[in-house]
């Protein structure tokens, strides 16, 4: 929890009852929206995400997105806000989120965050207000279509020659990242890591409490291909099929998601069916990895046993 962190006015209605707004990330497959719903279901609470696929409508099985059922039980909150065409970023993301935050609160009720995503909840958390760029359309196109036709080893070693800071903390294999890089740089000259320098960090603007699930790596690891498969036999490989029909295909930002991009694969004869299934299964165990290392940064975390709900409200309550 930030100590000496100044209420915003909005939060003080809950003041009396609430000392910080719970954050619950960590890893894919670690039970993250379990417990954010259990919590919520506790204390009236109202669920906000903080996952960059989850932003997307139609995109439902492979980013593991609340069911209908579950979305009856509490509010949801950013979640299916643009369609799989349109772009958005972690300045956007902020910006709405603090909206959210505002609107819980006015109506009495303590958000809830939840998610895997570490730059929306670091730039949360932070109070980080990003440079915003409009980026070519033109120029993301070309950049999505040298991927698709050449892979990512050169764009990332024109990355690497152009930026090798951010190229250190950027995995090659995150598509997304390297070509938002290489973006920023071939539309205004400035490397991410310039940007990254001038962005406005103002400091958190609520308190907040990070909490994440405790695993072992092999238990973990086993939580993940069990989610795979289940997406499967809900049905991923047809939900793919219905966005490509919509035309969308890996030009497309939301199509570089773990589970849709090797499921195009699939569809365009690339790999086999037990092929796809089980590059997802490793991109899956290589994201939860890097998920891992980000949320190791944050010597804020706390650590809780899955289910734990009495450990998270013993610091968020506020307590005589």
């Amino acid at each position: 929890m930030y100590e000496g962190v100044a209420l915003d006015e909005s939060l003080k209605t809950l003041s009396e009852h609430y000392a910080s707004i719970p954050i619950i990330c960590g890893p894919t497959a670690s039970g993250k929206s379990d417990l954010s719903l259990s919590l919520c279901q506790k204390i009236g609470g109202e669920l906000c995400s903080c996952d960059s696929m989850q932003i997307y409508k139609h995109m439902n099985i492979g980013t593991a997105k609340p069911t209908d059922e579950e979305q009856k039980l509490v509010p949801h909150h950013l979640i299916n806000i643009i369609e799989p065409t349109q772009s958005y970023n972690v300045s956007v993301y902020v910006s709405r989120a603090r909206n959210t935050i505002e609107d819980c609160v006015s109506r009495g009720h303590l958000p809830v965050f939840c998610g895997g995503t570490g730059q929306y909840i670091s730039a949360l958390v932070d109070g980080i207000s990003y440079t915003e760029f409009q980026i070519d359309p033109a120029l993301h196109e070309s950049l999505y279509l040298r991927y698709h036709n050449e892979g990512i080893a050169d764009l990332y070693a024109e990355l690497e020659a152009a930026d090798p800071e951010i190229a250190k903390n950027i995995h090659p294999n995150n598509t997304k990242r390297v070509i938002r890089a290489l973006e920023i740089y071939l539309q205004t000259g400035k490397t991410m890591t310039q940007v990254n320098e001038i962005s406005k960090r103002s400091g958190p603007k609520y308190p907040f409490s990070l909490f994440s699930i405790s695993w072992d790596r092999e238990t973990l690891y086993k939580r993940m291909d069990q989610r795979v498969d289940k997406m499967v036999a809900d049905g991923i490989f047809d939900e793919v099929a219905a966005l490509r029909d919509a035309g969308l295909s890996q030009l497309n930002t939301s199509m570089q998601a773990i589970g849709y991009k090797e499921i195009i694969m699939y569809f365009e004869g690339k790999c086999s069916y037990i092929e796809a299934i089980d590059m997802i299964k490793l991109h899956t165990r290589h994201y939860g990895k890097r998920q891992l290392t980000w949320f190791r940064r944050m010597p804020q975390i706390n650590y809780v046993q899955p289910g734990d709900i009495d450990s998270i409200l013993e610091i968020i309550e506020k307590r005589a």
